[in-house]
């Protein structure tokens, strides 16, 4: 791996990512809650802030902005269809686009749903995956400016990014999302085994990501909506994937 990627558990349940290219010690931080945690991570590695990365506008993402990049003199990136809701934006990025940190290329990729404007970064040598609030460790984001439509969509694109990718999703909430998804698939044996792994962690303190996309093509529903057993198991025998996913996700914001 050519990045160092160091978790930041911040907030209530958020994490922010410091991460440095090993080629040239390059550093960014990705969705920065507040300045206070990142700048005690960087004096302690005694490493130099060139960059913010933020992959949507909310506060618990973008708190950081202004006063890291007043202390460092980083470049914002960030989403060019939100780009008047980014604090600090200097850089602009949307589909398609690569963007450079140091030699480590991130691929952008609009992942609208959670908001309209959400793109997520996918570190393709690193097999690392940025996906603010997109997609969950056995979850995924509510739809507060989107469709049910567009996050099938997005969804359905970052599936198809490869099995070993590891997913760095900027909240804690694999425990929840486990339990709902044993509540859709209760004798599912991949699911148990998660959930007792996930409480061994969580006792300890120790977060549940990065997880495996392999293993969220497996286990998260909500990445499942156009498998049959999904299906079923929401009463949707032979429906629309995206009428599917929207059930799955009305029965998550209920539980």
């Amino acid at each position: 791996m050519a990045l160092d990627v160091t978790i930041l558990p911040v907030l209530k349940d958020n994490y922010n990512f410091v991460i440095r290219a090993k080629e040239d010690g390059t550093v960014a931080v990705v969705d920065p809650s507040g300045a206070e945690p990142i700048n005690a991570a960087l004096r302690e590695r005694g490493w130099r802030l060139t960059h913010i990365l933020n992959t949507h506008h909310h506060a618990d993402h973008t708190g950081g902005n202004l006063e890291l990049k007043s202390t460092w003199g980083a470049t914002v990136v960030g989403p060019r269809a939100d780009a008047a809701r980014i604090p600090g934006i200097d850089v602009q990025v949307g589909d398609g686009d690569v963007w450079m940190l140091g030699g480590e290329a991130a691929h952008v990729m609009d992942v609208p749903g959670h908001t309209r404007g959400h793109i997520a970064y996918w570190f393709s040598e690193s097999n690392a995956l940025f996906c603010g609030d997109t997609l969950f460790s056995l979850g995924c984001g509510r739809l507060f400016e989107g469709t049910p439509a567009q996050m099938w969509r997005s969804l359905s694109m970052l599936r198809g990014l490869p099995d070993h990718t590891k997913v760095y999703c900027a909240h804690e909430y694999t425990q929840s999302n486990a339990r709902f998804a044993l509540s859709l698939e209760p004798e599912s044996a991949g699911l148990k085994r998660q959930m007792a792994w996930i409480e061994e962690m969580r006792a300890a303190g120790r977060p549940t990501i990065p997880s495996a996309l392999g293993k969220e093509k497996d286990l998260n529903p909500f990445l499942r909506a156009d498998e049959a057993p999904m299906a079923r198991a929401v009463g949707l025998a032979g429906a629309d994937p995206v009428a599917v996913f929207a059930e799955i996700r009305r029965r998550k914001d209920a539980f």
